[in-house]
């Protein structure tokens, strides 16, 4: 059973994530809240495997509520949940030890998947977020940049740009479901690693 704890502002959404994550065998709807205000005490209390958190609220947003948390938890997976896919957002979060970053428009079923792929170790990686990363990897290759994104690493984020599910991946690459979730916790390593980089930040300043 995996609890999972929400922070979103918006009524609507918070209500049918609340009856999907009660309604779905091996999850357990833990609560909501409308923004991280007192985040910390709320997780110790609770103790969820996974919190989904709105990057945008009122008062205290998802990226504060991140950082605060990552300063008293390390182990509580925490998915970003976003209608924004800029990549000022997505590094922030990336930097900040977000596990993963999702969009609102992800559907229900690719929604609880990620949940499942975060709480077994995965770092979860929709295909526009993939697109932003791989638009920060590729203004790191100047000399001196060292992204060193592996020749396996930037097919599976090319095959993730393109649309392609974990598994059509593992198919198309000969390689098992778990090395392509391994791939890609390997990618969001490199991006926090090189999170200092001046081409990394000038990407973001650029908003290309």
């Amino acid at each position: 059973m995996i609890r999972v704890l929400l922070y979103e502002d918006n009524p609507q959404l918070r209500d049918g994530l609340a009856i999907l994550l009660s309604g779905t065998e091996g999850f357990e709807y833990a609560g909501s809240f409308p923004d991280c205000s007192n985040v910390v005490q709320q997780c110790d209390t609770i103790k969820p495997d996974v919190i989904l958190m709105d990057i945008n609220m009122p008062n205290v947003d998802g990226l504060a509520g991140l950082k605060l948390l990552r300063k008293h938890n390390s182990d509580v997976k925490i998915l970003m949940l976003t209608v924004f896919d800029d990549n000022q957002n997505v590094f922030e979060a990336i930097k900040s030890g977000a596990n993963g970053y999702l969009l609102k428009k992800t559907p229900p079923a690719k929604l609880l998947e990620y949940i499942q792929d975060a709480q077994t170790g995965g770092a979860p990686m929709t295909s526009s977020i993939a697109s932003q990363v791989l638009k920060m990897f590729s203004k790191g290759n100047s000399p001196g940049d060292n992204f060193d994104l592996s020749d396996r690493e930037a097919e599976v984020l090319q095959l993730l740009v393109n649309g392609h599910s974990y598994k059509m991946i593992a198919v198309d690459l000969y390689i098992s479901i778990d090395t392509v979730r391994s791939h890609i916790k390997k990618i969001y390593e490199k991006l926090h690693v090189n999170s200092k980089s001046e081409a990394v930040a000038k990407a973001l300043k650029n908003n290309y």
